[in-house]
Parts: C-alpha cells; structure tokens; sequence
C-alpha cells in the first residue's frame, strides 16, 4: 500500500455512499483524497427538499455523518456540479489527481426507469465530462459500472467476459459507460479499471436497497416486503469487501485497461437475507409481493479474475457483512429512537 502515500485522488460523487466510505478508507492509508460532489443526486440537497419522504430525517442524519467524517479526517469536499464541464474542470486541474474515480450517477434501477432524462443527466453527462478531464490530466480513471449489464444471468457464474444484455435504463447506461471509457482509453490512451459491484449493503446507505429496507422496515414494527417468492438471490457485497476491491484496482498494475467483478463472489436468496433478520428480530412477519419485471434474474458473479490479478479476497459473507449491519441500526435505533417511532413504512 506504499503507491497510496500521498497520491492524489478525486472522487466524483465522493460524499455518496461509496464514495464516502472509500474516501475515508484511502484517507486512513496515506492519500491525499478530494471528494467532489455536488449534494444533490441522492444526498443533502434531495432530501431536504424532500416533503412526503417517510425516512427523511433518518437519512438526512446518515448523511450529515457522512460530512461530519470527512471533516473529521481531513478530506476536501468540493461541492461541484459534475455536470457543468467548466466547473468541474477547473476543479481538477487545481486538484492535479493521480486518479480520478467515477461514482456520480443515479444509483437506483427503478429510478433510472421513472426518470431517464434526469439519469442520463447524472450518469452519462458527468461521466463524459470526468472523462475529457482526464484526458488532460493523464489520471488514472476508475469507472462503476454495475451487474446490472449483464441483464438476466444464465446458471454458472457470470463471468467478466459473458456477453452483456442489459435491461432497462439503468442498465444501459451502465454498459454504454463502459464503452465510453474504452473507447477513450482506445483514442487517448487513458488507463482505466472499470468495476461491477452488485448488490451493495453498508453503514450510512440512504438508496434503501433491500436490506437496508428490511432493517428499517422491522425496526418499526413492519413486516418485511419481499418481490417474488423469495427464491430470487442477488451476490450481496458489504462495503468494506469493495473497498478492498478498489483500493487494489488503484495500485495495482495488473488493473489496467481491465473490467473486474468486484462482489462476495456467491449470491444468496431474498429468503435467507430475511432469515437472517428473523434470526435477530424472531417475531417479524414477512409479505410476499409481485416480482418487478424489469429487474433482471441474477445471481452469482465469478471473482476469480479479481482474485487472480489483484489479490481480492472477500472477507464477508451475508452471515458476517450483513449481521454487522443490522447491530450498527440496532444502536443507532437505540441512540436516536425517534428515527423509529410508531411510523410504519412498507419495505
């Protein structure tokens, strides 16, 4: 880890999920991170201006931890619109990164669905500016992509090299990413890992993914919503296994101009994620719902190339990653009660 002393690295949408948690992590090795964010995609600026959100004031609190940590570790927030090229331009060129790592997106398949204009704005117009900035930069450039590429997933373990046929906006967006950076790696000679994580979980998380769902929803006394009969299983990641991830793709040679699967590596069913929350809160009542057609079937993604070129190696499974979850809401909900109350909300 000694290539992360004192590089310089920008994060676009460094004070989401991710990128919060990422800047922290690389803070704490020794580089010297920037977040660029503009806090509004899914952040400060939308839930404040939220008026019928029922977790507003819970998320709101996740999310002015994610500032106050940042500050705690010394990390620069520059609150830019990556959408504005000028802007965000000058941003970097006095920042000189040594990486620049892409997150700025609409990250929710449903709402890419609902919204494609607004997705496109956030997703593909950030990322072609990030782009042709470092291109003058000579940055390393790190792109999230997603599972989500692949579309439906067909038996054995999807591997980096399986053909992509994604469904819906989201999707699409994703995989037409992908290609926009190659084809600048191919012309410009810029050098990039691209990733695809699936299914992520972890502290300070306000997109409600389902696990996250889940906890809030028993935590007040509702019963647990589930799409489908249960049997539909997604490879769940914690957080901190992607950091790990990333991290590598950042100093290892062996990353460059590659697409890694950076997840657990084995998926598991809706039904045993519930298990899991009936085994800390035994009393909780589970609802079974219709299946969103536009989610593709997925399942496991192969991480042995990760595990070949970059020395990845998971360290937690659902039984460990997501167990730890639930206990950080356990004493957050014991802390600050009132995110909790009578409200009841449907996962």
């Amino acid at each position: 880890m000694s290539k992360l002393q004192g590089r310089k690295i920008a994060l676009i949408g460094g004070a989401g999920f991710i990128g919060h948690n990422l800047a922290l992590n690389l803070a704490k090795l020794g580089a010297d991170v920037h977040a660029v964010d503009s806090l509004q995609v899914n952040n400060l600026g939308a839930f404040s201006n939220s008026h019928d959100d029922a977790n507003k004031s819970l998320y709101l609190h996740f999310i002015h931890e994610r500032l106050q940590l940042l500050q705690a570790a010394q990390v620069p927030l520059h609150v830019v619109d990556a959408r504005d090229y000028h802007v965000l331009s000058r941003c970097l060129n006095e920042i000189k990164p040594d990486t620049i790592v892409q997150l700025a997106a609409i990250a929710h398949a449903n709402r890419a669905n609902k919204d494609p204009y607004s997705t496109f704005d956030h997703s593909l117009r950030t990322l072609e500016n990030a782009l042709d900035c470092a291109r003058g930069l000579d940055a390393q450039f790190i792109y999230f992509s997603s599972s989500m590429v692949y579309g439906n997933f067909d038996g054995e373990a999807v591997t980096e090299e399986r053909h992509c046929e994604p469904l819906g906006i989201y999707g699409a967006l994703k995989y037409g990413g992908e290609k926009l950076v190659i084809a600048y790696s191919q012309v410009f000679g810029l050098s990039y890992p691209i990733v695809r994580p699936s299914a992520l979980y972890g502290e300070r998380c306000v997109s409600r993914r389902v696990g996250q769902a889940f906890i809030e929803s028993v935590l007040r006394g509702a019963p647990l919503s589930v799409n489908g009969d249960g049997s539909g299983a997604l490879d769940f990641t914690y957080i901190q296994d992607l950091l790990q991830g990333l991290v590598l793709c950042i100093v290892k040679d062996e990353a460059r101009n590659q697409i890694f699967n950076l997840t657990y590596g084995g998926a598991r069913s809706l039904k045993q994620m519930a298990d899991i929350v009936r085994g800390q809160f035994p009393n909780v009542e589970i609802k079974y719902q219709p299946r969103d057609v536009l989610m593709p079937e997925r399942g496991t993604l192969s991480i042995e190339k990760a595990k070949r070129l970059l020395g990845y190696s998971p360290q937690y499974p659902l039984e460990q990653g997501f167990v730890r979850y639930i206990e950080w809401y356990k004493q957050l909900s014991q802390m600050h009660p009132r995110f909790f109350g009578s409200e009841r909300v449907h996962a």
